[in-house]
């Protein structure tokens, strides 16, 4: 099987990606320490840079497919050109799912102004929707205004709260803190299990260094919390994780030795 796909019971998980971003380490995540970066986590540098992925993941099951998030689009986006490289029909897709509204996750719910995903509902987490609509922020998002909006008027886009199941296998639930209803996606097939992270963390490097809270995180402290809740209970249960902004293709777990906890790429 290609690195880019990995089985999870009956379902399998498709990486995609879109292109990255950039940024130095210590702006994208001020609360770290390039000494550490430097000396543990080298391989992830360049220079003092850091380059996020701008990930995305294909859930199928049983013929059905569901993208999760759907990168930044852009003149260097590239994940259309991914898909159709890894035999996704984006005419087959199903559900689209946000796994919060920042630009990097929802830049390819259209194209020209249409839905990218034309046979598809669009779901989005109801507390983010309120916030990022919200008079107060709604004018410094222009990419809601034009990849999130659109939705509501085509009558495409579902509000999801609390743990919602998607299918019987697949659910929606709450972790917020990066955004105030950031979402991510459990997934449980014939005893097995993984877990689509979103932005619960941007780098490996926070499965050691949790206190290390992204720049854009709109309430770190709850981020945090919410970091370590999930990372302790992905980490007891051994759950195969898919993080969309860690390197290709993302899918790894959290291990421990010697009382550190790292990420072990699957």
């Amino acid at each position: 099987m290609s690195k880019y796909k990995v089985n999870i019971g009956d379902i399998e998980l498709i990486s995609l990606t879109d292109g990255q971003g950039s940024g130095e380490a210590t702006e994208i995540f001020p609360t770290s320490d390039l000494d550490i970066w430097q000396s543990e986590y080298r391989d992830l540098l360049d220079g003092t840079v850091i380059h996020p992925r701008f990930g995305s993941f294909v859930i199928s099951l049983n013929g059905r497919l569901i993208v999760v998030d759907t990168g930044m689009n852009g003149p260097d986006g590239k994940l259309l050109d991914d898909m159709n490289a890894k035999g996704v029909d984006r005419n087959q897709i199903e559900i689209v799912i946000n796994t919060h509204l920042h630009p990097d996750h929802v830049g390819w719910n259209l194209s020209n102004g249409k839905p990218t995903f034309p046979n598809a509902r669009y779901l989005v987490p109801k507390h983010d929707w309120d916030y990022w609509t919200g008079p107060e922020v709604i004018n410094d998002a222009p990419w809601v205004t034009d990849s999130v909006l659109p939705l509501n008027e085509e009558r495409i886009l579902d509000l999801i709260e609390g743990e919602y199941d998607i299918t019987s296998e697949i659910k929606a639930v709450p972790t917020p803190g990066h955004t105030p209803g950031h979402i991510s996606i459990s997934i449980t097939s014939n005893g097995h299990h993984g877990f689509i992270l979103g932005d619960v963390a941007h780098s490996p490097a926070q499965a050691e260094y949790t206190d290390w809270s992204p720049a854009f995180d709109v309430d770190s402290d709850l981020a945090r919390s919410t970091r370590n809740r999930v990372f302790d209970n992905l980490e007891n249960e051994n759950t195969l994780i898919a993080a969309g902004h860690f390197p290709e293709p993302g899918f790894g777990r959290l291990k421990r030795s010697k009382g550190r906890r790292y990420w072990v790429i699957e």
